[in-house]
């Protein structure tokens, strides 16, 4: 371990890899509303949040396990569609709070397509967030729907039904949602939430 009068120890959530200080410090200077977006194993959460002397003010919200709750999800929420649904949900909230401009902190980049496309979702609602379509992949489109889990399913299910079975048991045997209609099912809980907020 480095000794010495001169060393500083890191802090620890840079230590761990879970907070750029030098971002973090750019994004506070700006003084404008950060749209915050961090992703879990099995959940998305983003929140509009206010950067305050006192500590941060989070101005609206929304979590993945609301889908499920509020707006008939039935698939995981940790997957894109979730993630995108709930920046969708987010950006609505924002905005009915008549505030129409924001900036992304993305944090750490980790869970790389899920923050894309819950970044998607806010800037779909018409929110003013500048971004480069660079910053998005060509088949993210796709990939929100859940169109990649169909065709991945129909290639399973047709080849090796026996694979097909296991990989998507949870879908299967736990929910009870047939992965072949993962689209219509995005659709019809990214209308809810439309008519709910």
């Amino acid at each position: 371990m480095t000794k010495g009068p001169k060393y500083r120890r890191a802090f620890r959530r840079r230590e761990d890899g879970k907070t750029d200080y030098h971002r973090r410090l750019k994004l506070l200077k700006s003084k404008k509303l950060r749209i915050v977006v961090r992703a879990s194993n099995n959940h998305i959460i983003v929140q509009l949040i206010q950067s305050k002397i006192g500590g941060d003010k989070v101005l609206s919200s929304a979590f993945s396990k609301e889908l499920k709750d509020k707006f008939g999800w039935k698939a995981s929420t940790g997957n894109i569609p979730a993630a995108y649904l709930t920046g969708y949900l987010a950006g609505l909230r924002t905005k009915k709070k008549d505030i129409s401009k924001a900036i992304l902190d993305l944090g750490i980049f980790l869970h790389h397509n899920r923050l894309l496309a819950a970044s998607k979702g806010i800037i779909d609602t018409g929110l003013e967030v500048p971004y480069n379509e660079k910053f998005f992949p060509e088949n993210l489109e796709e990939r929100i729907k859940g169109e990649h889990i169909e065709k991945y399913a129909n290639i399973l299910k047709n080849e090796d039904p026996e694979k097909y079975e296991k990989v998507f048991s949870g879908y299967l045997n736990k929910v009870n949602i047939n992965p072949l209609k993962i689209s219509q099912m995005f659709s019809s809980t990214l209308k809810a939430i439309e008519n709910s907020v």
